[in-house]
C-alpha cells in the first residue's frame, strides 16, 4: 500500500510518498507559490531530484502536477497514480469531528464550523480538499485530525470554567494540537526506553510550539486550548491572552474585534515581543548583539516554557524523559539549556557538552541529560507524516 501525504499552506503544497510495507519514504517533494502567475514543483526519488515552473492555480492542480512527476517514465516511483491507496491530510480542527476519517461533506461541513477558530489553517485545507475530490476522483482522501491524539486527556484538564451548554453547543473545551508529532514521540520514545509504560513531556517547539504529557503513551495534559493560538507564545500568535483586554484593545486602536484577533495571530508572539522577527535564529543573533527587547523575547518564551513544564511534571506525578523536537527542539541549543537550567532538584540536569555536540544516531537522536541525571532528556526528530500514513492504513482497513 502507498500513501501520499499533504502537508498544506494558503499557496504551498507539501507531500511524502509512503510504501507502507516497510514505511520505506518513496518520494518528497512541494508546490511552492501556488495561485501566482508561476509556481515551483519540486520532487525527490531517491537520488533523483526534478523541478518544474509552470501555472499552478490551486491546490487540486498542485496534487495534480505531483502525481505526474511521481509517474515520470523515466525517474518515477509509481506506474500510474491509481497505485496511491490514500492521500492523507494533516488537518487541525474538526470540532466535534475528531480522530480520523474519510473525508465527506460531513467532515468538510464540521471544519467549516470551526472556521473562526483556526482562520489560518481550515479555510485553505477545505479548499484543497474540495478541489482534490473533483479532480483527484478513485483515490480515498483521508483527515486526521491534529486533536485525535488528546482524547484521552482527562475531563477536568479539558473543560473551561464555562456554563456547560457551551461546552456541549459550541464545543468550547481544550481540544490541543500537534497530536501527530506529540504521538509520534510518544510511539518513538517508548521504542526507545524500550517500554510501553513510561511519563514522558514532549516538548514540540518550533514556529508553532506546545507541551504535551504522555502517560502510558497516551495524553494526559497539553497546553494548547480550543485554538491553535493558545498556550505557549508562538512565531507570530499571541499564545495565552487574558480576553478581558481585548476590550482596552480595541479601544485603543480603533479596530473592530475581527481586527483585532487577526493582529494578535499574525503581529504577536516572538515577532510581537522582539518587534524584529518571528525567527528565533534571527532573535537570538540580535539579543547577542544586546538588543534588550530581543532578549526580552527569549526571556519570556523561556519562561512560559518552564511554566508549562511545570505543570506537565504536576499532571504525571513526576517524569522519566523529556523530549525536545521540531526545529527549535531540534536545533535550539541555548533554548533547551534555558529551559532545563537549575532544576536538579527536580532530577533534571542536561549535560552542557552534550547538549552543545549532540552524538546523534542514524535517525538524528541523542541523550543530552548528564549522567547524574534521573530524567532523560532527549533530542527527537518528529515525524508527523509517518504517522498521518499509519493512521491513513487503519482507517482505511476499517472501511475495507
Amino acid at each position: 500500500m502507498k500513501v501520499l501525504v499533504a502537508n498544506l499552506g494558503s499557496t504551498s503544497f507539501k507531500y511524502r510518498l509512503y510504501q507502507m510495507s516497510d514505511e520505506t519514504c518513496l518520494a518528497r517533494g512541494a508546490v511552492d507559490r501556488i495561485g501566482q502567475s508561476l509556481s515551483e514543483c519540486k520532487v525527490t526519488i531517491g537520488d533523483w531530484s526534478d523541478t518544474q515552473t509552470l501555472p499552478v492555480p490551486d491546490h487540486g492542480v498542485a496534487v495534480t502536477a505531483c502525481l505526474q512527476q511521481l509517474t515520470d517514465p523515466e525517474h518515477g516511483c509509481l506506474s500510474h497514480p491509481e497505485e496511491v491507496s490514500a492521500i492523507g491530510f494533516k488537518a487541525v480542527h474538526g470540532g466535534r469531528i475528531s480522530g480520523v476519517h474519510v473525508i465527506d461533506a460531513e467532515v468538510l461541513a464540521a471544519m467549516e464550523e470551526m472556521n473562526a477558530a483556526a482562520p489560518a489553517h481550515n479555510p485553505p485545507y477545505i479548499a484543497a480538499m474540495r478541489a482534490l475530490g473533483e479532480q483527484v476522483q478513485g483515490i480515498p482522501l483521508v483527515a486526521a485530525f491534529e486533536t485525535g491524539f488528546h482524547q484521552t486527556i482527562p475531563a477536568a484538564r479539558k473543560r473551561y470554567a464555562i456554563p456547560e451548554i457551551w461546552t456541549e453547543k459550541l464545543h468550547l473545551q481544550k481540544w490541543g494540537f500537534h497530536g501527530a508529532s506529540h504521538r509520534y514521540i510518544a510511539t518513538r520514545m517508548a521504542e526507545l526506553l524500550g517500554r510501553t509504560t513510561g511519563r514522558i513531556i514532549s516538548c514540540h517547539l518550533g514556529g508553532s510550539s506546545s507541551l504535551c504529557a504522555i502517560e502510558n503513551g497516551q495524553s494526559v495534559a497539553t497546553t494548547m486550548g480550543m485554538t491553535p493560538q493558545t498556550g505557549l507564545p508562538q512565531n507570530n500568535r499571541v499564545g495565552d491572552f487574558d480576553p478581558f483586554s481585548l476590550p482596552l484593545l480595541m479601544q485603543h486602536t480603533g479596530e473592530d474585534l475581527t481586527q483585532t484577533l487577526h493582529r494578535l495571530a499574525t503581529e504577536c508572539g516572538l515577532l510581537g515581543l522582539s518587534g524584529k522577527s518571528s525567527d528565533i535564529r534571527d532573535i537570538e543573533i540580535a539579543a547577542l548583539a544586546g538588543d534588550a527587547q530581543c532578549q526580552m523575547a527569549l526571556d519570556v518564551y523561556v519562561a512560559e516554557i518552564r511554566r508549562q513544564l511545570g505543570g506537565m511534571l504536576v499532571a504525571l506525578g513526576g517524569v522519566d524523559a523529556i523530549c525536545f523536537t521540531a526545529g527549535i527542539g531540534e536545533n535550539g541549543m541555548n533554548i533547551r539549556h534555558a529551559v532545563c537550567q537549575g532544576l536538579s532538584d527536580l532530577g533534571i540536569e542536561l549535560s552542557p557538552e552534550k547538549n552543545a555536540s549532540p552524538a546523534v544516531n542514524p535517525m538524528g537522536e541523542a541523550t543530552i541529560h548528564a549522567d547524574s541525571s534521573r530524567v532523560q532528556i532527549w533530542i527527537v526528530p518528529t515525524n508527523e507524516e509517518i504517522v498521518v500514513a499509519r493512521q491513513c492504513c487503519e482507517v482505511l482497513q476499517r472501511h475495507g
